[in-house]
């Protein structure tokens, strides 16, 4: 039954998108293959009254609010992209961001007293109306007894629910994908779709974002590219989130790029290395840095809110990462290469040369060129063809890494339409190629690699047996101590390798 009620729901999403003339808009009629232009045309058949009213963007926003959370996320993500999809639509998708109708003041006070288990006025000495609206929660601002200015962050009502459809839905359109899309397999859609609903879901206890924030601060401080605001842990509880009030301008707001002061490209490179920085060197990131979640002050100060989605990368993941980025800095396709194959990014049937010249057609010409005449989307397609004629296939673990680098470099190029993504990244990539990757860290791990070895084998060897098989004659144990001098002397060679190569 829930499979029935989730295509349903699918089939209802579809009218809304061509009733609003926002699937296949009649804008783009000339750009369509001849196949697709009839079946626009067969759509507009069932237009409704939305269809001509204002712009694709404001079409394609207008349906995504009705259908739902998950589908404003995905109008966020496109909203950032105005090099992919023109300046006028990503305006038009950027009041998703924060800029919602929100629920009444009365209402999140009540669901503060409940969440909390007390009277509003016990923490707070003011509660005002919502200052931004988004897919899930609202923000308040507020004033602590102390006399703090804070954010409270209030969870929707009857969110769970709508969340909950809105996953089933998400599911099932994959699982369709996957049976009915060949050539989009290697997207992994079920695993994608899974990806997005689990992240989803974390946001909707807001007490796991008060962490996130609390260990991003951390992280943050670190490098100081970018800050964090303090949790403020009285306030904090499933449905309620108080943060102290984040300095600066929101980048939604207009007035944001032209405070006095603001450099640009200063700001654009600490938000790339901020993103970098948290991804590589700590291998934890806020995976949801478009503009509703950045306030900016001068002279390139920015602080990041909203930490409901956070990744993960393990020490593989961020070496992968590192040598791929770094390669393409060195324009070292080879190596790029080798390094999805490495990662099983790309199945070892085909040729690393191959692909290494196949890279080699993507990155080049957008080398010695400025940001502003490189086309970001004929780039991914051509990446896209490319990576597809050699079976790579989307992996699940790194869905928000890539989607948040997406992210990141159209809020870039936004802050500074001449932004130089490469060469912001350089110094951050460098950094931890020269620490992780040096002579001294190789020897370490070759080193600690084979402790672990030995250790393990030693602990079998001394582990006792199942079932102590008889023997008329009790021979010696040689190969314990053997294992335990080997032990001892890999210990010696560790320091030996660790002092010559620190001399």
């Amino acid at each position: 039954m829930g499979s029935l009620a989730a295509f349903g729901r699918l089939v209802g999403a579809g009218l809304i998108l061509v009733r609003n003339d926002a699937l296949l808009p009649r804008e783009l009629t000339e750009a369509y293959p001849p196949a697709v232009r009839a079946a626009a045309d067969a759509f507009r058949a069932f237009a409704g009254p939305g269809a001509r009213q204002g712009r694709p963007g404001e079409r394609l926003a207008r349906s995504l609010e009705r259908l739902g959370p998950v589908a404003i996320k995905l109008g966020q993500l496109l909203s950032t992209r105005a090099d992919i999809f023109g300046a006028t639509f990503a305006e038009d998708l950027s009041h998703l961001k924060d800029r919602l109708d929100p629920f009444a003041t009365e209402i999140a006070r009540r669901e503060v007293e409940a969440g909390l288990g007390r009277p509003l006025e016990s923490l707070f000495s003011s509660f005002g109306d919502a200052v931004a609206a988004a897919s899930l929660a609202q923000a308040h601002e507020a004033s602590l007894a102390d006399g703090r200015r804070v954010a409270v962050k209030v969870l929707r009502p009857g969110i769970v629910r709508r969340v909950a459809e809105d996953s089933e839905v998400l599911t099932l359109a994959a699982r369709l994908v996957e049976r009915w899309a060949p050539p989009a397999r290697r997207l992994e859609p079920r695993a994608l779709a899974a990806t997005v609903v689990r992240a989803t879901e974390l946001e909707l206890d807001l007490r796991l974002e008060a962490a996130g924030a609390d260990e991003l601060a951390e992280v943050m401080a670190r490098d100081g590219y970018m800050r964090a605001p303090a949790v403020v842990w009285d306030g904090v509880a499933k449905r309620v989130l108080t943060l102290e009030w984040a300095p600066g301008v929101a980048l939604t707001d207009p007035a944001a790029l032209d405070q006095p002061d603001l450099e640009r490209k200063a700001l654009a490179d600490n938000l790339v290395r901020a993103f970098l920085a948290q991804a590589l060197d700590h291998g934890v990131f806020h995976a949801d840095l478009h503009e509703g979640n950045l306030f900016v002050a001068a002279p390139a100060q920015i602080t990041a809110v909203d930490f409901g989605i956070i990744g993960r990368l393990g020490p593989a993941e961020r070496r992968y990462l590192a040598e791929i980025l770094y390669g393409f800095l060195e324009r070292d396709y080879e190596r790029v290469a080798r390094v999805h194959f490495e990662a099983g990014y790309v199945p070892r049937v085909h040729s690393v040369a191959a692909f290494a010249q196949a890279l080699r057609a993507v990155g080049e010409p957008i080398f010695g060129r400025a940001a502003r005449d490189v086309s970001m989307s004929r780039l991914l397609t051509q990446l896209f063809e490319i990576t597809a004629l050699f079976d790579m296939r989307l992996r699940p673990e790194l869905v928000l890494l890539q989607k948040t680098m997406m992210t990141v470099e159209g809020v870039a190029r936004k802050i500074d339409p001449e932004h130089d993504l490469w060469a912001a990244a350089d110094p951050v990539v460098r950094r931890w190629m020269t620490r992780e990757l040096s002579p001294l860290v190789r020897g370490r791990r070759l080193a600690e690699d084979a402790v672990t070895v030995l250790r393990g084998l030693a602990e079998r060897l001394e582990a006792p047996p199942p079932e102590p098989a008889p023997a008329p004659v009790e021979a010696p144990d040689v190969l314990a101590p053997l294992v335990w001098f080997a032990l001892g002397a890999a210990a010696a060679g560790v320091a030996f390798l660790l002092g010559a190569l620190g001399a």
